[in-house]
């Protein structure tokens, strides 16, 4: 099967972040397929970005074909990150002739989160008879919409909003990350039947417990555990999203109590968290900074707790599928999850507790009581995250799906 997938951010491990792309392609062309990823030259989320000359450019990585096109440098979310967007969209759009004949795909699947790229997509298909496939990673332009306080009136909105539409109308399957979006869609006038569910995932390959941090890390954790100190973790992006000041509120309910919060990460809201510690006099909070990807399993391992925080938000009723919940799972760690979605990871795999979202009264009692819980109890819990995610997210059972989905 000859498969193109074409999604504006996508990276590899070596240049970073957009990471599925990358994954779902390695499966398949581990089982025979051939496969070419269209990116664009320039993604904010990649932290190495190609090598290129020209308007055009194509590489291998690790059997993979990949088709650079040349997009322009942007910062933030503002104007240029638009045309960014519409270089990237443009220039796919004169090379759908050359792309149908060069790699012939039996298969085309548009998914670079806003869903402009369905018309080139649905052009390179057409020439070629393949199957056109949608993949949606968020619900373009709702979430601008809700999250923005875009007006449905805004010239950007209704170019989005016809987009969406028009790949509900024309492509042959969905593909949704998320799991609650089917009356969404339908309400869009998708057809139930090309409705499909496949979630993020993880490789457990890369989950060797590599004993490799920091002397800063190394350190703290020493100290803390000399303590014998309840471990409280949290790893990632510190930003208004991820609801970390709620978390670190919740240490004050926590003074007399033997428990640390650990947080390791670095983002934009790390000067206000530092802040809050300050004045509130916070002395069982501890900052670490970022470590590689790589380096993950192990700092999870040094950890008892972990937690996952989300701002509430209404788009969180489709469901949500964040890469963060799946890494705490693996580590077999019991998770206190205050995240209010559509679905309720760790009730659907028993792995730990679930609590209201931005109320820091709530944490603390949640992580006091998992304190309490019976120790074979949290390793039933740790173990119960770790089966759930082999048996859901392995990237070998995702990409198996994805394509029997289309058949």
């Amino acid at each position: 099967m000859k498969i193109l997938l074409i999604n504006h951010y996508a990276g590899s491990p070596e240049m970073g972040m957009e990471f599925r792309p990358y994954y779902l392609a390695r499966e398949w062309v581990k089982n025979g397929h051939e496969v070419t990823i269209v990116a664009g030259s320039f993604s904010q989320v990649r932290s190495i970005q190609p090598d290129f000359k020209g308007k055009y450019n194509e590489n291998v990585i690790d059997g993979i074909n990949y088709f650079w096109i040349k997009t322009p440098k942007f910062e933030g979310n503002g104007f240029g990150r638009i045309l960014n967007i519409l270089a990237f969209i443009v220039r796919l759009s004169l090379k759908a002739s050359y792309l149908s004949k060069r790699f012939t795909p039996q298969i085309v699947i548009a998914s670079s989160t806003y869903p402009m790229d369905i018309y080139p997509a649905r052009k390179i298909a057409k020439k070629t008879k393949a199957k056109l496939v949608y993949e949606v990673h968020d619900l373009w332009p709702l979430s601008p919409m809700e999250l923005g306080g875009y007006s449905k009136n805004h010239p950007f909105i209704m170019i989005v909003q016809r987009a969406e539409d028009y790949a509900y109308k024309n492509c042959d399957h969905v593909i949704s990350m998320l799991p609650k979006t089917l009356d969404y869609m339908k309400s869009r006038g998708l057809d139930p039947v090309k409705w499909h569910f496949n979630p993020n995932g993880i490789v457990p390959d890369e989950w060797s417990l590599i004993n490799k941090l920091p002397e800063t890390h190394v350190k703290l954790f020493n100290e803390l555990k000399a303590k014998n100190s309840l471990i409280v973790g949290y790893t990632g992006s510190f930003g208004l999203s991820n609801s970390v000041h709620t978390f670190i509120e919740a240490a004050k309910f926590l003074k007399d109590e033997n428990i640390s919060l650990v947080l390791v990460g670095k983002g934009p809201e790390k000067e206000k968290l530092l802040q809050i510690i300050s004045e509130k006099k916070l002395n069982n909070v501890h900052f670490l900074p970022a470590v590689p990807k790589t380096d993950i399993p192990y700092v999870l391992s040094l950890m008892d707790i972990l937690f996952i925080g989300l701002q509430k938000q209404s788009l969180f009723r489709f469901g949500i599928s964040p890469n963060k919940m799946i890494d705490y799972m693996m580590a077999e760690k019991p998770v206190i999850q205050a995240i209010e979605a559509g679905n309720n990871i760790v009730e659907e795999a028993q792995c730990g507790l679930f609590v209201e979202p931005e109320n820091p009264e709530a944490i603390a009692s949640a992580i006091m009581k998992m304190k309490n819980i019976p120790e074979f109890e949290k390793q039933k819990m740790g173990s119960n995250g770790k089966k759930f995610v082999l048996e859901n997210h392995d990237y070998r059972i995702l990409a198996e799906k994805f394509l029997k989905h289309l058949s």
